[in-house]
This record gives C-alpha cells, sequence and structure tokens, in this order.
C-alpha cells in the first residue's frame, strides 16, 4: 500500500507538472491580458506597454512560466489584479467554496443513496419510477437553471430565503450563524442536484445487479431480515461504484462550483476563477487551475486507497 501510495504521488506530481506547461501556453494564446485590462479602454498603446513591462509580460515565455511556476512553491504568484497574492485570495475564499461543497456533497449522498437502495428493492413500482424520473431531471437540468429557480421560487415570489451572497459569519465559516445556513440553501441545493441524481441512478442499477446474486438467494432462504440483506449483504457489495463516483464527485465540488457560485454571488473559488478570467489575470488563473486539478487527484487516490478498506479482495501489493 504505501509503495502505491509513493508511485501515485509521483504521477501526481508528472500530471501538474504537464498540466502546468499546457496551460501557460494556453493562457499566453488567449486574447488580451491583465496589462490591457487594468489600463481600460481608452488607454494608449504606451500606457499599455508600460504596463507589461511592469507586470513582465514583455519577458520571453520561459522566463514568464517559471516565475509562475516558482511562485506556487514561495507563496510569491501574484494576482496583479487583486492586488494581493494568490495564495492570500484562495485562502480567503476557499472557506466559502469548502463549507458549500460539504453540505452539498452531504445533502447529495444522505438523499440520493437511500433513493437509490428503495428504488432498487421496489423495482417497477411507484417509488421507482419517482426515483428514476426525478434523476434523469436532475442529470438534464444544468445546475445554473436549478439555482435560478430555486431563487424565483423560494426568495421573490415566497420570500423565504436570501437570493443570493453568502450572508454573516464567524470566524471565515457562514454555517455557523442561522443567516449564513439560509444563504447557503439555495447554492447548496443547486450544486447537489446533479449529484443526486447520478447518485441515485447508480446505487440502483448497482443495487439490482447485485441483488440478482445467488448468496442474496441464499441469506434469504436463511431467514435472515430483509433489511439485513438489503444493507449488509447487496448494499456492502454494491458500494464500490457508488464510492467512486462520490470520490469523482468531491474533485467535482469545486470545479462544479463554477457555475452554482456565479449564478447565487457566492464568494468562493469557482466565482474567483470566473474573475480571474474575466481580468485577464494570468498568475490568479494559473494557481487556482493547479489548485483545483490538485484537488482532484487528491480526491481520486483517498478513492482508490478506501477500495482496499472496502472490499479486501483489492490489493495494491
Amino acid at each position: 500500500m504505501l509503495a502505491y501510495t509513493v508511485r501515485r504521488l509521483g504521477q501526481m506530481v508528472l500530471v501538474l507538472l504537464a498540466l502546468s506547461v499546457l496551460l501557460f501556453v494556453l493562457l499566453k494564446l488567449a486574447p488580451g491580458n491583465s496589462a490591457q485590462i487594468m489600463a481600460g479602454i481608452g488607454a494608449t498603446p504606451e500606457t499599455i506597454q508600460a504596463l507589461e513591462t511592469k507586470l513582465g509580460l514583455d519577458k520571453p515565455w520561459h522566463v514568464q512560466y517559471w516565475r509562475l511556476f516558482s511562485g506556487l512553491f514561495t507563496g510569491d504568484l501574484e494576482a496583479v489584479t487583486f492586488s494581493t497574492t494568490v495564495l492570500d485570495i484562495v485562502r480567503e475564499r476557499l472557506p466559502a467554496t469548502l463549507e458549500l461543497g460539504f453540505f452539498a456533497l452531504l445533502l447529495a449522498t444522505v438523499v440520493s443513496i437511500p433513493a437509490g437502495i428503495i428504488s432498487a428493492v421496489r423495482k417497477d413500482s411507484v417509488a421507482d419510477y419517482t426515483v428514476t424520473t426525478v434523476a434523469l431531471l436532475g442529470i438534464s437540468t444544468p445546475v445554473f437553471w436549478t439555482a435560478l429557480m430555486l431563487m424565483i421560487v423560494f426568495s421573490i415570489e415566497l420570500d423565504l430565503l436570501p437570493v443570493s451572497g453568502r450572508g454573516a459569519t464567524v470566524a471565515g465559516w457562514s454555517f455557523l450563524t442561522v443567516d449564513g445556513l439560509l444563504h447557503m440553501v439555495i447554492p447548496a441545493i443547486a450544486l447537489s442536484s446533479v449529484m443526486m441524481a447520478m447518485n441515485a441512478r447508480l446505487t440502483r442499477s448497482s443495487m439490482l445487479e447485485v441483488l440478482r446474486e445467488d448468496y442474496i438467494t441464499t441469506a434469504r432462504s436463511k431467514g435472515l431480515r430483509e433489511r439485513v440483506v438489503v444493507i449488509w449483504h447487496a448494499f456492502r457489495n454494491a458500494m464500490l461504484p457508488v464510492l467512486t463516483n462520490v470520490g469523482m464527485q468531491v474533485g467535482m465540488l469545486v470545479a462544479g462550483a463554477v457555475l452554482t457560485e456565479t449564478t447565487t454571488a457566492w464568494p468562493g473559488i469557482g466565482r474567483l476563477m470566473i474573475e480571474g478570467i474575466t481580468r485577464r489575470d494570468m498568475g490568479l488563473v494559473f494557481g487556482l487551475s493547479l489548485f483545483i486539478a490538485m484537488f482532484y487527484l487528491v480526491s481520486y487516490l483517498v478513492v482508490d486507497l478506501l477500495y482496499a478498506y472496502v472490499d479486501p479482495r483489492i490489493t495494491y501489493d
């Protein structure tokens, strides 16, 4: 297990290194730069050139790349349009994304897995058709549209929830206040909607496959309670695909929060990425993209390691 973990960590370093080069090239090929944005529409070419010189955008590409890449390790990578370092602004915005992602994942898991189990156990029933229909709608509906509909219904029409923003915070966390929790309801439901639908469908299909196995028939013939058969025999063996999907969704919480946070004005990493792209802030986009990629890679590694814990038959030696 230790040797496998070390190999995976080495592969992660290579992937991030290759991604950093590809990302830098794409950013350089994109039209516009932060100097043009900062100078404004009516700025003269001389003013833009002076800003490019000040920001180091006139230097050779390899020099600019090394400045960005080395800045990740020294903490000096600067978000020039925010007049601060990328590390500082990520540290400021990260709690908002983490708490939104945590509650969205919690909501998706708590709702979808029991729904998928019920749908599989009661196949072809009203409950099964209801779960599959709602899951299909959830997968087909974009999260930003779901957020907008929730805002219209619960904020504008019913006036039950705040329409946007994060709300009051304590020590940087909004879930510690009632106002913060109320502000979190709409973005959390919107962000979890697609995850709930995917988990419910996957749980249902995985459970249906396991329930056909001979050992399930044997367990029932021994007189075990149906609840014991479903949970301890069926779901325990059907949870590996679900665990994989949930692990992938942990990485999606940061990347997928871009649309949700932008729509609901939630001040997290996703909205920060949009602001960085709009302002052509190369350092900010470079740092955030690698951070999100690392988040994905770490979540995949944790899922792989959990496989060996959930299923003793799986080894990495």
